[in-house]
């Protein structure tokens, strides 16, 4: 299991950027912390979630 957000789900063996897509997010507009360390955008599509991972997504919100 996978902690998403504070969720639990069972999502390993899924990459960073797999998790997004089936989520709906858009990848150009969210940090994701992954085990309380920043994850490069770049790394998105070669890391693979593991059992025990923790994962924080945050949306780029715009306002005035």
């Amino acid at each position: 299991m996978i902690r998403i957000n504070g969720e639990e789900r069972n999502t390993a063996g899924k990459t960073v950027a797999e998790l997004l897509e089936t989520d709906g997010y858009n990848p150009l507009k969210v940090a994701v912390e992954l085990n309380e360390n920043i994850l490069p955008k770049t790394e998105y599509g070669s890391t693979e979630l593991k059992d025990g991972d923790t994962v924080e997504i945050v949306r780029f919100v715009g306002g005035g």
